[in-house]
């Protein structure tokens, strides 16, 4: 077999923007994400809905919806 082929395999940390911290294994090092499953509305339960530049008024004004 080869030696010195395959690349590192170190600890590392994976953080999520709400806080949480996973400790794990890999080749790539520490990671940084926005959302997680402590964080994410379908493994918590809790719907977000986000109107970003009053996009759903647009769309009830487009059809002429209430």
């Amino acid at each position: 077999m080869k030696t010195d082929i395959h690349p590192k395999y170190a600890d590392a940390k994976i953080r999520c923007a709400c806080g949480a911290v996973y400790e794990t294994r890999t080749t790539v090092g520490d990671i940084h994400v926005e959302i997680c499953s402590a964080c994410h509305p379908y493994f918590t339960g809790k719907s977000k809905v986000l109107d970003t530049a009053g996009r759903v008024d647009k769309f009830k004004k487009k059809y002429k919806m209430k």
